[in-house]
């Protein structure tokens, strides 16, 4: 019996026309083979399962103005999108740094940029947190450009194994790198009634963060474990059932969204690492060096912004944004991903 072939095994049909979970999406998981299948995707305007499509990425270029010979740096590699175009302006001359926290989605991301011809000669690629930025630069030297995107990835937020999402059933996770620190299922038994809706106001401006950190607490104390996304996002639609009928559904919609954001953000110190990131930023440009950070959400916004008011007017920044710069109206019909995407430059003294 072990010298038969053994029978080969058809892939699981989904039902319907087009495949609904993440995991029978194998045409958009495999973009290298089925580029047709992630053509017609991207046509509609959503992003392929397993991808990411890099916004304000012409705003971006126009403003780095990159060069070849020039050292840069893009503090979150991603899906390695901005990292391309910035690797094509160097046109084989200089060097790109490239870092990320995301154990999982960098080593894919490496191998991909490999795979197109950019290897250890023209780019280097850490594992690390841009709070350290400064490591980056004792090893490169002063950076003509840094580019920050802020924003989770699409291939983050589509996978429900990573726990982004109430979109789908996964574990409450919420980690960027999911091999450090507590999950948001775990930060939530730690808890207290003041601090979660405190940190529901602070890290997603929530109007209802009183009734839904009451409704989790509550759970929480009966004894009940919120280990999914689902059973969070089912408080939330139980804790919202005094809004009226015709607004509740798009309501709870948006809610499940700002309480997602603000318990990644906890779990992951991200207001704490973006400060830490900003203070040590200046220190790591040359003279005339260049840097945009693209942000999602207005807490990030306030400390990028202030960030580089504060160093303009220290004298340490020759010029700044004087507003923020959003994605093309052409962009957000073609990416509904980018629609609350803003971007902010300096330029060192």
């Amino acid at each position: 019996m072990d010298n038969q072939e053994q029978k080969h095994q058809r892939r699981v049909r989904y039902k319907g026309t087009n495949p609904k979970s993440y995991k029978e999406k194998y045409k958009e998981l495999q973009p290298e083979k089925y580029a047709d299948t992630i053509a017609k995707v991207i046509q509609k305007g959503s992003t392929p399962a397993g991808m990411h499509r890099s916004i304000c990425v012409k705003e971006i270029l126009e403003f780095l103005q990159i060069t070849p010979g020039q050292t840069g740096l893009d503090v979150t590699l991603g899906y390695g999108g901005h990292t391309l175009e910035m690797l094509k302006c160097l046109n084989s001359k200089g060097h790109l740094y490239a870092m990320d926290v995301d154990s999982i989605e960098l080593p894919r991301t490496q191998e991909r940029l490999e795979s197109l011809g950019y290897g250890s000669e023209i780019l280097t690629i850490k594992q690390m947190n841009f709070s350290h930025i400064d490591q980056i630069a004792l090893e490169s030297g002063p950076l003509n450009f840094v580019l920050a995107d802020l924003g989770v990835s699409s291939m983050q937020i589509d996978n429900p194994e990573r726990g982004f999402s109430f979109k789908s059933e996964g574990p409450l996770d919420l980690r960027l790198n999911p091999k450090k620190g507590i999950s948001a299922a775990a930060r939530l038994k730690t808890v207290s009634l003041d601090e979660l809706e405190g940190m529901l106001i602070e890290n997603a401006d929530e109007p209802n963060a009183a009734a839904i950190a009451r409704a989790i607490i509550s759970q929480i104390k009966k004894g009940i474990d919120i280990s999914t996304t689902t059973q969070l996002q089912q408080i939330i639609k139980d804790a919202l059932k005094f809004i009226p009928g015709n607004d509740k559904n798009d309501a709870i919609k948006k809610t499940c969204q700002r309480c997602f954001q603000a318990l990644r953000i906890d779990v992951n110190n991200e207001f704490e690492v973006l400060y830490e990131f900003l203070e040590k930023l200046p220190s790591t440009l040359a003279e005339g060096g260049r840097v945009a950070i693209l942000s999602f959400h207005s807490g990030e916004d306030r400390l990028v912004k202030k960030s580089f008011q504060r160093f303009f007017r220290e004298g340490i920044y020759r010029e700044i944004a004087p507003d923020a710069i959003r994605p093309s109206s052409q962009e957000c019909n073609t990416n509904g991903r980018a629609r609350c995407a803003k971007l902010r430059w300096a330029i060192k003294a």
